[in-house]
């Protein structure tokens, strides 16, 4: 059974991936490394659960000094069959020098110790935002060109590992994640439309309903990561994104049914002018979310929440992420098993949170 070091493992995909690989007992050892201790992580019972089995291990390791990854890498045992990184900055709209550091510098400092170790697989998770938005669909052959900060930073780390000399380098990019535990994905947007149901007022977004936001259940993506680590090949480059070719529109019709709010969009033109003084508007919109939303928690009692409806400006253009990720389908005969975004599905997403009391559960 394989062995696997995850790096950055307490964050929402690490820790879905972690119980994922202890329900399918695909491991016979489990190493976790993260800054964030799980006590402090917003885990569910079941996620608790999962990283007290007997075959994982967590250590609190700082991926920026060479020295703790060294010891990160050590285990009693022997060496590790597959390294999967998660780890890096996660925030959008951060500075530069936050994702050099963060991000960059981390991802180069842990692929040179696996190169060390002669580790048999290495998988960076990167993001399928590296690619040019435009409304040509993007498979792993598209055109590059990161819109966001974030993005970039990831570009760059793919560019440098395939300079390292890594046995087996295998890169994934998926469109926006979603699913139990998403924070900086979709979950903006559900907690902005909880924001409108306490004001009571129509939820406009900028641009039209048809721009894409493509997305991918975080499950489907523990799946994948799973299947690479026993199948995938080295060098190759998979994308991961559902069948659901998910829209702006297609994103407010289920908040519409789950928050029983009316949603729209402000439209191509006035969206034009908008983005003229996008700062400005950022700030505006943000400044008029924050507040009911600090509210909307008091009055259900939450003092404290990782969750918050702040869009980045990054976040604001019309920007489409369109993005085919069957080449994992037909290369690797991977199966998405949640296709499309149902009402269903961001409702789990929801009371991950409510039970937790992070999210004010509005239907009592």
């Amino acid at each position: 059974m394989s062995r696997l070091l995850i790096l950055g493992g307490t964050g929402f995909i690490g820790r879905n991936l972690v119980k994922y690989l202890v329900d399918n007992n695909c491991c016979s050892k489990i190493k976790v490394i993260d800054k964030q201790f799980p006590a402090i992580a917003y885990f569910s019972e079941e996620i608790t659960k999962a990283f007290e089995n007997e075959i994982v291990e967590f250590k609190q390791g700082n991926l920026n000094s060479p020295t703790s990854i060294e010891k990160c890498y050590e285990d009693p045992d022997g060496g590790w069959d597959c390294v999967i990184n998660l780890a890096g900055e996660t925030k959008y709209g951060q500075t530069a020098e936050v994702y050099q550091e963060k991000t960059l510098d981390v991802s180069i400092k842990c692929a040179k110790e696996a190169v060390k170790r002669k580790v048999p697989k290495y998988i960076e998770v990167s993001t399928a935002q590296v690619y040019k938005a435009n409304k040509k669909i993007s498979n792993e052959e598209g055109d590059l060109k990161p819109w966001t900060r974030l993005a970039t930073s990831k570009l760059e780390c793919e560019e440098k590992l395939k300079e390292l000399g890594l046995q087996n380098l295998i890169i994934v990019r998926p469109s926006c994640v979603y699913g139990p535990g998403d924070i900086f994905g979709i979950s903006p947007r559900i907690i902005t439309a909880a924001v409108y149901k306490k004001l009571d007022e129509k939820m406009k977004f900028l641009w039209n309903g048809d721009l894409r936001l493509n997305t991918v259940h975080v499950f489907d993506v523990c799946a994948a990561l799973w299947l690479l680590v026993q199948k995938g090949e080295n060098g190759k480059t998979y994308n991961l994104c559902d069948k659901n070719d998910t829209t702006q529109s297609k994103i407010n019709t289920l908040l519409e049914e789950i928050f029983g709010i009316k949603t729209g969009f402000i439209g191509k033109v006035m969206s034009n002018l908008a983005k003229v003084n996008m700062k400005s508007v950022t700030e505006d919109v943000n400044e008029k979310h924050l507040e009911p939303w600090a509210s909307l928690c008091k009055d259900h009692g939450i003092l404290s929440t990782p969750l918050t409806p702040y869009l980045d400006q990054e976040l604001l253009y019309n920007n489409p992420l369109y993005i085919d990720g069957s080449k994992i389908e037909s290369d690797l005969s991977f199966e998405y098993k949640h296709p499309k975004m149902t009402k269903e599905l961001l409702e789990e997403q929801i009371n991950y949170f409510t039970k937790l009391n992070l999210f004010p559960n509005l239907w009592k």
